[in-house]
């Protein structure tokens, strides 16, 4: 066997000898926290001078065109990931290792860490700036460049992140695979429902005149289901209580050797 080959398989043993590798996730908030800078410089731009009159050409050009081309992407993400993670899901989840639970364990950390990363940028930053906005400028539609941002792609991103992280433990993970686990079905399900109650936001602003508070009754849905997002405290107990039961395990088969 040649130098080379015994490099090769030596290097490609310890790849898979690797139980923590957080790699992907901040490839990941890298190029998602470019893009979300770069959409912000999009709307600082086009927002003034475009985005004021929705009966204007321009409005058609540089918003609405955004937006029927964003939602059928999100769409298609969604179904993507949920689909791609359900056919390539362990069908023999009982059969698992301790080491190899540990490494998928540590895996869905980061895709929680991705996931709340969305959820910073699209509940807060996001939602933040689209009090100002319209705090400055008189709507005309609800379909605003605030809001094509804010709700319909910032939004939907963070959903995805989440049905991701949600799938994957789901799929991988023994002690989420055998049983629903509240904590982590709120951390994802209360965000997801700040999108529906997007149409009884549009719907108030629609009918009533009234001032962009984030105290108004009217925004009192987004508050609620954006508490549950502290559920993120529950999966963590839950991940970090399985981590010391395998670390014990491994300690125990240690000792026995």
């Amino acid at each position: 066997m040649s130098i080379t080959t015994q490099k090769a398989g030596a290097a490609a043993h310890a790849e898979a000898d690797v139980i923590v590798n957080y790699k992907p996730a901040y490839i990941a908030m890298l190029c998602l926290g470019f893009f979300y800078v770069g959409i912000r410089i999009y709307e600082q731009y086009f927002g003034w001078k475009a985005g004021l009159d929705s009966f204007a050409p321009e409005f058609q050009t540089y918003w609405l065109n955004l937006m029927w081309t964003e939602l059928p992407l999100e769409f298609i993400a969604f179904c993507g990931i949920g689909g791609y993670l359900w056919k390539t899901r362990d069908r023999n989840i009982d059969a698992v290792t301790p080491r190899e639970e540990m490494r998928r364990l540590l895996t869905l950390v980061g895709w929680l860490l991705v996931y709340a990363f969305t959820v910073y940028w699209g509940a807060s930053y996001f939602t933040e700036q689209d009090g100002t906005w319209h705090q400055t400028v008189i709507r005309d539609t609800d379909f605003t460049p605030s809001h094509i941002l804010e709700f319909y792609l910032s939004y939907p991103i963070y959903i995805i992140a989440g049905w991701g992280a949600f799938m994957y433990a789901r799929t991988r993970i023994p002690m989420f695979a055998k049983n629903i686990s509240i904590p982590f079905l709120m951390f994802f399900a209360g965000p997801f429902m700040i999108f529906p109650n997007i149409g009884l936001n549009e719907w108030g602003h629609t009918f009533w005149f009234m001032e962009e508070l984030f105290t108004a009754p009217l925004h009192w849905g987004f508050v609620f289901f954006g508490w549950f997002a502290l559920a993120v405290f529950g999966v963590t107990l839950q991940v970090l209580g399985r981590v010391i039961e395998l670390s014990k395990e491994y300690e125990q088969d240690v000792l026995k050797v």
